[in-house]
């Protein structure tokens, strides 16, 4: 099993938890089952619901409809059923409001307890929008759940995510149509994102499937497959990321990247062309650790016709690449300067800098030194950018040391006050919900 050095438990401890789940009767012969749980999310929200701050179960597709507001306050606990496997779905038209803080996060997580949840114990949470796509037609989102994105208004408002974490997320429908961490479908601007965490994922932990939504403070940690996936015309702005990938975890039927990125899954020349604008990511990779998996792939993978921004930011340690540009048009539009990498710090165990040849037979060592003109820096050695403990899975440090080069570019995630402070869990299963 591709998660059972992670999370294993002995058959004595489990056999505990589930002596613990069950009482003794007043006669003392037989069990009474667990009381049925009273704050139960299900089936379709047609008018504006609130929740208390308390602990909650979601039990299977829960759809909020066009013109129902769901708001979730701060401190609130939203657990998936195990089997029937959750999933949150907020309709064009429809808003999520779920507004945490710092102290009091919110928290989306599995339904089981304490040291036995896994990636894939439920779906994660999709939010659709009317922003435009490069699709001819209104498309329908991967994952199963039957609906449709986008549209004409680019600054569309699906509602507030802040201070959220997602966590043991991502299930498949069908092979190549999973539910994420969290999808967004034609998401506009007038959304708001920021200070959200998706943990242990099966799946990736965010896809963007066109609009045009900015986010901030985002955080993919030890996710399955990617981390931050773009496509359909994503025209939006993500600032301050990190992206972890754990040695011990990826996608046996895939490549696990930090980034992917499409135009569209047959590199189209279809408008508006996805064009996200990355600023001071920090992406880490496992740096060949002990047992790290064959599949962890690339920092950066901008393929298929994609444009792409990325300024100020950190890629260390990936198994096969830090920036990747493939497909003529991709590798076109870079030395063209429609798409920009600039004053980056990159590193991979193998290759930092690969291609596949433009229309003008662009080399690794072209892309290399147009980078290098651009203000980036090739590393040696993933230490060299100076972070302060980027590689550890259970409490990582991803600031920049003193005097680093992180610090004296003032590249990365985190420039200033750790913004990853009091809210973020590096062990989730560690955690009694």
């Amino acid at each position: 099993m591709k998660f059972q050095k992670l999370f294993s438990f002995t058959l004595a401890g489990a056999l505990a938890l589930g002596a613990a789940s069950c009482g003794k009767d007043d006669n003392g012969g037989g069990t009474t089952p667990e009381p049925t749980p009273t704050n139960v999310l299900k089936g379709t929200i047609t008018e504006d619901k609130m929740l208390t701050a308390e602990t909650w179960t979601l039990e299977g597709y829960v759809y909020v409809e066009d013109g129902a507001t769901l708001t979730i306050p701060a401190g609130c606990v939203i657990k998936s059923d195990i089997v029937d496997k959750g999933a949150l779905i907020v309709e064009r038209g429809a808003k999520i409001m779920a507004e945490g803080d710092a102290s009091n996060p919110i928290v989306f997580t599995s339904g089981q307890p304490k040291g036995q949840r896994r990636p894939g114990d439920w779906g994660g949470i999709i939010i659709l929008g009317k922003a435009t796509t490069n699709r001819s037609t209104e498309p329908t989102i991967e994952g199963g759940v039957g609906r449709q994105y986008g549209g004409t208004d680019d600054n569309d408002n699906s509602g507030v995510l802040k201070y959220v974490r997602v966590e043991f997320a991502g299930i498949a429908s069908e092979p190549g149509s999973e539910i994420n961490g969290i999808s967004f479908g034609g998401v506009g601007a007038g959304t708001t994102v920021e200070n959200v965490m998706v943990s242990y994922g099966n799946d990736d932990a965010f896809e963007f499937f066109g609009g045009t939504v900015n986010c901030k403070n985002m955080i993919a940690f030890s996710t399955s497959d990617d981390d931050f996936d773009f496509d359909y015309g994503y025209r939006g702005s993500i600032t301050n990321a990190i992206s972890f990938k754990h040695p011990q975890f990826a996608d046996p039927g895939d490549a696990s990247n930090g980034i992917e990125a499409d135009n569209d899954g047959s590199g189209t020349t279809a408008t508006p062309n996805t064009h996200p604008k990355l600023s001071n990511f920090t992406m880490v990779g496992p740096n060949n650790a002990s047992n790290t998996q064959a599949n962890h792939n690339l920092g950066n993978r901008w393929r298929r016709n994609v444009e792409f921004e990325v300024d100020k930011s950190i890629i260390i340690g990936h198994m096969k690449g830090g920036f990747s540009t493939e497909s003529a048009g991709t590798v076109d539009k870079y030395f063209a300067g429609t798409s920009k990498f600039t004053n980056n710090l990159v590193h991979a165990v193998t290759a930092p800098y690969k291609t596949k040849e433009g229309s003008g037979g662009q080399t690794n060592a072209d892309v290399e030194a147009k980078a290098t003109a651009d203000g980036c820096e090739t590393l040696a050695s993933a230490d060299d950018a100076g972070l302060t403990d980027p590689f550890n899975t259970t409490a990582p440090n991803f600031a920049p040391k003193a005097g680093s080069k992180a610090a004296t570019k003032g590249v990365g995630a985190i420039t200033g006050a750790d913004w990853t402070s009091g809210w973020v869990n590096w062990t989730p299963n560690e955690t009694d919900y």
